[in-house]
């Protein structure tokens, strides 16, 4: 059996929830620093935002580092907000957002996110849709949407759940989980 040593893994953010979120779903094996950067958000779709994230990011730090980029999209609107959810909850809160379908019988979407990996080989992109429906706010309203996205075949918001059960849920775990699979099989590799 091979002993692997720990990672640091440089996560360009600065949201801490998303940080301690990233270091439960990576593990032991890895230490996720945080590093607050100041990246210029495009307007585009999620493949391109996540890589020029990377690429502005590796730019700035040269080092192989991540980033990450979360959607939250509502079938109704044909995929939007998508990217722009930021915006929409700084202007308009997680509650009315919702309001926004309160004409649509159509209350489906889902949430996205795609985790960038770059360094100087290039960039490897990640990315997990948990499908659900945006419903009226339930749970605490401190971490983004989460209080108005439940996951299909659940009855709490992902702001109601346990942070194991939302963990083991969520868009981020699925792609994170991916990256952990990638970022294993290249501590392995020699370099």
């Amino acid at each position: 059996m091979i002993k692997m040593e720990k990672w640091d893994v440089i996560f360009c953010t600065s949201n801490l929830h998303k940080v301690q979120d990233m270091q439960c779903i990576l593990g032991d094996q890895f230490n996720v620093i945080q590093h607050d950067v100041d990246l210029c958000e495009i307007q585009g779709n999620p493949e391109s935002i996540i890589r020029h994230k990377c690429i502005e990011a590796y730019k700035l730090l040269k080092k192989p580092l991540i980033v990450e980029d979360t959607c939250l999209g509502f079938n109704a609107f044909n995929g939007l907000p998508g990217p722009y959810i930021k915006y929409f909850l700084v202007e308009l809160g997680a509650e009315n957002i919702y309001k926004l379908l309160a004409e649509f019988d159509d209350k489906s979407g889902f949430a996205m996110c795609s985790i960038g990996y770059v360094d100087e080989n290039g960039i490897e992109i990640f990315h997990h849709k948990t499908m659900g429906d945006i419903v009226k706010s339930r749970g605490s309203t401190e971490f983004g949407w989460n209080s108005i996205f439940q996951p299909h075949g659940y009855n709490q918001t992902f702001a109601e759940m346990s942070f194991e059960l939302r963990n083991s849920l969520s868009h981020r775990y699925h792609a994170a989980s991916k990256l952990k699979s990638f970022l294993e099989t290249k501590m392995q590799s020699p370099q």
